[in-house]
């Protein structure tokens, strides 16, 4: 189960015995912090750069950076990154069908049960046709696959910004043209990657993308606190958690540099 970013103290694996409140005694804030940021170990921040890796299916990336790192790959690891890279490849690169199938054979009841996730590809497969101009497979399409969704209240302006897409001879100009676009593709199939990882109860999201979420969570608490009444932990959080994710980041950037 993913944790809530905002629970720092889970996310950094550090809870406090004493419970206290500050003025204007920043110092002894700061002091407590750099104290925990120098426990921090170099197999934190390589679980957090091997979690971000895994995720994003770098196997090549991977490989060299166990190696490196002396790491111990989790089992089936290559295996499972092959088949969401797949997957993925094939949403991004317009064969959303292909994907549907690798998908089923991966997580064969997930579809069925993420119904906004089926949507958002089937969708895809509808943007596909109409790019391809073949506009009446695309109609028969919707009315097959698409129409069962219509009966839902929140799909419904969905599937009609869908098929407005019809009614014009360049849909990239389009008011809806963002539907067509590489970045939209990219979203849906980020979304179904998460969807297998969780499907095979995996974490969803990244060590350091929930790391990232916890700072931002905690900062934006921090600045909502009355001056006079910040809490202590608030701000040694904070500092841990960018501390991890700056170096994260880091050895990251330097790895990929040595390997090129």
């Amino acid at each position: 189960m993913d944790v809530d970013p905002s629970n720092y103290d889970q996310l950094v694996r550090v809870n406090w015995s004493i419970d206290f409140y500050i003025d204007l005694d920043i110092d002894a804030v700061f002091g407590r912090a750099f104290m925990f940021m120098m426990a921090i170990n170099e197999n934190d921040t390589h679980d957090v750069v091997l979690s971000y890796l895994v995720h994003n299916c770098y196997i090549e990336t991977v490989e060299a950076f166990v190696a490196s790192t002396g790491m111990k790959q989790p089992a089936d690891c290559n295996d499972d990154m092959e088949k969401r890279k797949s997957i993925y490849h094939c949403v991004v690169e317009g064969n959303v069908l292909k994907a549907i199938e690798l998908t089923e054979q991966l997580a064969n009841d997930l579809l069925e049960k993420n119904k906004d996730l089926h949507f958002d590809l089937l969708s895809l497969r509808f943007v596909e046709l109409v790019c391809s101009r073949k506009c009446t497979e695309a109609l028969e399409f919707a009315q097959t696959n698409l129409t069962p969704f219509g009966k839902v209240e929140k799909y419904v302006a969905k599937l009609e910004d869908f098929m407005a897409l019809l009614a014009y001879k360049e849909p990239e100009k389009s008011p809806m043209f963002h539907l067509l676009s590489k970045d939209y593709r990219q979203q849906v199939a980020d979304s179904l990657n998460r969807a297998i990882l969780a499907h095979s109860n995996l974490p969803s999201y990244t060590a350091m993308e929930r790391l990232i979420q916890q700072t931002t969570a905690v900062r934006q608490s921090i600045s909502e606190d009355n001056a006079k009444n910040k809490h202590a932990d608030g701000f040694v959080g904070f500092y841990i958690a960018r501390s991890v994710v700056t170096k994260a980041i880091g050895d990251m950037v330097s790895f990929v540099a040595h390997v090129q």
